[in-house]
């Protein structure tokens, strides 16, 4: 199964303050920039390439903190697995949108295709470095956002390989934000 990552980060390598805050991502974007061409970056061309979503339980929970509407939902109609041993039941409002895995990442892989799922997003700094750990991470698009924070949760945790990026392409956007993709050896 593909496995692939499209992610926001600033400048310095952090996806959310320390406390999980992403509200810095709205300021960092220049509204008077004209974006007509691809005003979104490339994510709706993204989300209709893959089947399936799965990512961690702070993902999840920072989610549904944002109340979104019907109209809002940006995942579309993708299955959305969230990863935790912990939680067993999604909240409220995210109630038949994700639904939650006990259990290990082969586990739910094998149990995706053999579902006839074929690319999943993955998403999430913790789960996305346990995927890295197991060598199932494909391509990965990241885009980075005009700003230091300084601090916060870091897109990548500690990993105990190195993991080779190959395939590189960069696009920089006028708003100042400069989108990076690799695929993985």
């Amino acid at each position: 199964m593909k496995c692939s990552i499209f992610i926001a980060t600033s400048v310095d390598g952090y996806i959310a303050t320390k406390n999980g805050g992403v509200d810095w991502l709205q300021p960092a974007d220049n509204p008077q920039t004209n974006r007509q061409e691809n005003p979104d970056m490339g994510f709706n061309r993204y989300i209709n390439s893959v089947d399936c979503m799965i990512m961690g339980r702070n993902s999840m929970d920072k989610i549904a903190s944002f109340n979104l509407t019907q109209e809002q939902w940006p995942y579309a109609d993708l299955e959305i697995f969230a990863l935790s041993n912990r939680v067993k039941e999604v909240p409220g409002n995210l109630q038949g949108k994700v639904k939650i895995h006990n259990g290990d990442i082969q586990s739910l892989l094998s149990k995706l295709e053999t579902s006839g799922f074929e690319h999943a997003y993955i998403d999430g700094g913790k789960t996305i470095t346990s995927f890295l750990e197991l060598g199932l991470i494909n391509e990965m698009t990241i885009t980075l956002v005009p700003i230091i924070l300084g601090q916060g949760i870091r897109l990548f945790g500690n990993i105990d390989r190195s993991v080779r990026l190959v395939q590189s392409q960069a696009e920089a956007y006028t708003n100042d934000f400069i989108q990076l993709r690799y695929h993985l050896e």
